[in-house]
C-alpha cells in the first residue's frame, strides 16, 4: 500500500490534518489510528465523560501512569489520552480555550517563525463555527462547532457571582479581547443538525464528514510500529508485517507521548537512549522526548446541600437518567453538561503581564481523575499554574512498540511553581468561601488547618495533570528543537510532527483548540510546500 501522505495518530490534530489535505483530490491520504472509531454512544453523549477519563475500565483512554514524582510524594500520576479516532477530543470537557495572544507571541520569539498572535488567528478562525456568529476574533463557518452551554447548573453561576464579590470581572468570552475574569466556558458541542447536543470531537468535526472521500484510507486498530527511514528520507512505516508508503510525507499525529515515542522507536532522537535500548540510531536529535510541560491542578471539593448538581447517589442518577432522555430528544439539558462549567483565568499577583491561573468549577465531585468515587452531591474546583517553569521528558520504557512510553513531567521541579499554585489555592479558597456558595457549601473534602505548610502538604499529596502535556517535539531553530516552524523534523526529509508536541512552550488555557490550529495551519503549508514542489 502506498498513499501520498500518510499519517500516524487520529487525535485532534490527526482527523483535521486528514480531512484537509484530503481536499485535493488528487492527493491520497492514509490516517492510522491505534484506538477504535470515536462514534459511540459513550463519546458522543457528554456526560459519559465521567465514565471514560477513570480509565476504570479503559473506554477510549490509553490510561498511562507517570514515573514516581518526587514533588508529588513519590506518587505516580495519571495520564488520560484518547485512544480512538477524535483522540483526547472523544474524552475532554469540550472547552473552547485559546490561550492569550502573548502566549504565541512568545513561540515567535523562541524561534517558531511565523507562528506569533497575527499568525495563528486566522487558522482559529478558519476551524471555528462558533454559534454566536463570526467577528475579528471568531469564525462561523469553521467544521468546529462552538457553542454557549445550553443549561449550565445554577450554581456555575454562583461561582462567577463569587469571583464579582472578589473584583474579579466578568468575562463572557475567555476568547475574545480580554482572557481575564470569570464566566462559563464556551463548549465544542453540536448546537445544529442531527448532532444536536452531541460533542463534536475533532473526528465529528473534520474526518467523519470527509469518510466518503475515495482518495481518503482510514485504518483503526492499527499500532504503527516505527517509520522507515532511507537515505535521509521518511519513506513508510511499519504496521504489524505491512509496509505503508508514503510517497510526499509521514505525518506524526500522535500526541504529546506518542509522537516521541514513535521517532524513539524508528532511531530518531538521543543517540545515548536509543543504544540504551538497542535501538540502532538512524537519525541523531537530542531534544526529542525533552521539554515536556503540563499543567499541574490543585482541587478543591466541597459536598452539597442543595440538590441541583451532580452526585453518585440513586437520588443523584435518577436525575442523570431522566436527563439522558431529555437529551436524546433534545440534545439540551443536564447530560450535555461539560461538568466544568465555570472557569476564570486570574493573576496571581499584581504586576503580571496577563493571567497566570485558570480556574474550571465542576458541578460535581471530582476527586484523583474520578477514580476515587464519591456518592454525596457536591461540586469542585480546580486551579492551575498556567506557565510553568518544570520540564521533564518521555522516553522509552524498553523497545517494545507495544510498551508505554516512560512519563516524566518533573512536577514541582521548580520551586516558584509550588508558590505560584499555593497563591492560586489561596484565591481558589476566598472564592469558594463567598456569600454566593451559602446555599450550596456543605463540608469539604480533605480540610487542613490552613496553614502554608498544611496546604503545602495537601497539594504534594493530591495535585496531578488537568490534562494538557505539550511540548516534547518542539519546534524552533536551535540545536534542540526537534521541529522546524514549517514543522519539518530536523535533518531529515519527508517526515514531520504535527500535534501539541510541536508547542515550545505551554499556552495559557487548555490545548485541544491550539492543537486543532496548528494541524489547520500544517495544512496549508504541507500543500503549499508540496505545490512547489518542497
Amino acid at each position: 500500500m502506498e498513499f501520498d501522505y500518510v499519517i500516524v495518530g487520529g487525535g485532534s490534530a490527526g482527523c483535521a490534518l486528514a480531512a484537509r489535505l484530503s481536499e485535493d483530490s488528487a492527493a491520497s491520504v492514509c490516517l492510522i489510528e491505534a484506538g477504535g472509531g470515536g462514534d459511540g454512544l459513550f463519546v458522543r453523549a457528554p456526560a459519559l465523560v465521567a465514565a471514560m477519563v477513570s480509565g476504570r475500565p479503559r473506554i477510549n483512554n490509553w490510561a498511562l501512569r507517570t514515573v514516581p514524582q518526587p514533588g508529588l510524594n513519590g506518587r505516580r500520576g495519571f495520564q488520560p489520552r484518547g485512544r480512538c479516532l477524535g483522540g483526547s477530543s472523544a474524552i475532554n470537557a469540550m472547552l473552547y480555550v485559546r490561550g492569550h495572544p502573548r502566549d504565541y507571541d512568545e513561540w515567535a520569539e523562541l524561534g517558531a517563525e511565523g507562528w506569533g498572535w497575527d499568525d495563528v488567528l486566522p487558522y482559529f478562525r478558519r476551524a471555528e463555527g462558533n454559534q454566536r456568529g463570526a467577528d475579528g476574533l471568531h469564525g462561523a463557518d469553521g467544521p468546529l462547532q462552538v457553542r454557549d452551554q445550553s443549561a449550565p447548573r445554577p450554581i456555575a453561576r454562583a461561582f462567577v457571582e463569587a469571583c464579582a464579590g472578589l473584583q474579579i470581572p466578568r468575562n463572557g468570552d475567555f476568547n475574545g479581547p480580554r482572557q481575564e475574569g470569570a464566566g462559563l466556558y464556551q463548549v465544542t458541542q453540536h448546537f445544529q443538525g442531527a448532532r444536536k447536543g452531541e460533542r463534536c470531537s475533532a473526528a465529528s468535526a473534520y474526518l467523519f464528514p470527509a469518510m466518503g472521500r475515495a482518495n481518503l484510507t482510514v485504518l483503526t486498530r492499527s499500532l504503527v510500529e516505527r517509520v522507515i527511514v532511507e537515505e535521509g528520507r521518511a519513506t513508510a512505516v511499519q504496521l504489524g508485517g505491512r509496509r505503508i508508503g508514503a510517497r510526499r510525507e509521514v505525518i506524526l499525529s500522535g500526541g504529546t507521548f506518542n509522537s516521541p515515542q514513535l521517532l524513539l522507536l524508528s532511531g530518531i532522537g538521543p543517540v545515548e537512549e536509543l543504544r540504551a535500548h538497542g535501538i540502532a540510531p538512524v537519525h541523531e536529535l537530542p531534544g526529542v522526548g525533552r521539554n515536556l510541560q503540563d499543567h499541574l491542578d490543585y482541587t478543591v471539593s466541597y459536598r452539597s446541600r442543595r440538590r441541583d448538581v451532580v452526585g453518585l447517589n440513586p437520588r443523584g442518577l435518577g436525575r442523570m437518567a431522566r436527563a439522558a432522555l431529555r437529551w436524546r430528544k433534545t440534545g439540551e439539558g443536564l447530560f450535555a453538561t461539560p461538568f466544568a462549567e465555570g472557569g476564570a483565568f486570574l493573576r496571581s499577583a499584581p504586576g503580571r503581564d496577563r493571567p497566570d491561573l485558570q480556574v474550571h468549577f465542576v458541578v460535581g465531585i471530582v476527586d484523583e481523575h474520578m477514580r476515587r468515587l464519591h456518592l454525596a452531591d457536591g461540586y469542585s474546583a480546580h486551579v492551575c499554574l498556567l506557565r510553568p517553569e518544570s520540564r521533564g521528558h518521555v522516553g522509552l520504557a524498553d523497545a517494545n512498540p507495544r510498551s508505554v512510553p516512560r512519563i516524566d513531567p518533573g512536577f514541582l521541579g521548580a520551586r516558584s511553581d509550588l508558590d505560584g499554585l499555593m497563591r492560586g489555592a489561596r484565591l481558589l479558597e476566598r472564592i469558594l468561601e463567598a456569600d454566593a456558595f451559602t446555599p450550596w457549601r456543605g463540608a469539604r473534602l480533605y480540610p487542613h488547618d490552613g496553614s502554608d505548610a498544611a496546604l503545602e502538604a495537601d497539594i504534594r499529596a493530591r495535585a496531578d495533570t488537568i490534562y494538557h502535556p505539550v511540548g516534547t517535539c518542539r519546534m524552533g531553530a536551535d540545536d534542540m528543537a526537534v521541529v522546524d516552524p514549517r514543522l519539518k523534523v530536523r535533518g531529515l526529509a519527508g517526515l514531520r510532527v504535527v500535534d501539541a508536541s510541536v508547542m515550545p512552550r505551554l499556552i495559557g488555557g487548555n490545548t485541544n483548540a491550539p492543537t486543532i490550529m496548528i494541524a489547520e495551519k500544517a495544512a496549508e503549508m504541507i500543500r503549499a510546500d508540496h505545490a512547489r514542489g518542497g
